[in-house]
């Protein structure tokens, strides 16, 4: 880290998307760490692995903050104690119920507050088009918008960017970077269940198992 480098809000939730695009970010940026409780079922563990993957990455500041809002709101399997986590691989083209409704609108949003404020040149998100559940708030063409908005509603003298660096890749791809750039793997959960160890029957576990079979590589959470 030096004081030249330009500076970069990271979205860090503690899964292995993020965790990869915020050692990515670090190679270019010095990183200041954001990690957003929305009481999501894995809420405590998120935030513990969040915490340790921004220590490992070195981060220049890891910051937590709640938006119990979309908890109250209902309506997600990831924050409804009334709606069960769906098993198995249920992507079909519909969106699926662990959707919580604008989730990466309203984190990014909080991000491009703290890059205003900070003067960041970059706002770094792990989302993922290509090979994932299929949330419409992951999407390229919804992020290039939401820039263009954040460009009309900051300072004038501000330029900020909204980067998704595994925006297109597959989930195999996105290992194969994160072994080549040294990602703490070890450190993040994908799970949406709390643990102790993964459950892998849920979606999100099941897209992180292919990642690593694709990629030929052993998960550390599963050794």
């Amino acid at each position: 880290m030096n004081d030249t480098r330009p500076k970069a809000v990271c979205l860090l939730s503690g899964g292995m998307d993020s965790t990869v695009s915020a050692a990515w970010a670090s190679q270019q940026y010095d990183v200041y760490a954001l990690h957003v409780g929305y009481g999501q079922k894995a809420a405590a563990r998120e935030r513990r692995c969040a915490e340790d993957v921004a220590r490992l990455l070195k981060a220049r500041e890891f910051r937590v903050t709640e938006v119990p809002f979309l908890q109250e709101l209902g309506g997600s399997a990831l924050t409804d104690a009334r709606l069960a986590i769906p098993t198995g691989a249920v992507s079909s083209g519909e969106i699926p119920i662990t959707q919580v409704p604008f989730r990466n609108g309203i984190l990014l949003s909080l991000a491009v507050a703290w890059a205003e404020a900070i003067d960041a040149h970059a706002v770094v998100i792990g989302a993922v088009e290509e090979d994932s559940s299929g949330y419409p708030d992951c999407r390229e063409q919804f992020l290039v918008a939401l820039e263009r908005a954040v460009e009309m509603g900051t300072k004038p003298d501000r330029d900020i960017r909204i980067v998704a660096p595994l925006v297109h890749k597959t989930k195999g791809e996105i290992v194969r970077l994160g072994v080549e750039l040294r990602a703490p793997f070890a450190a993040s959960w994908s799970c949406y269940d709390e643990g102790p160890l993964p459950c892998n029957e849920c979606e999100s576990c099941l897209l992180r198992a292919k990642g690593f079979r694709e990629a030929g590589v052993q998960d550390p959470l599963l050794k």
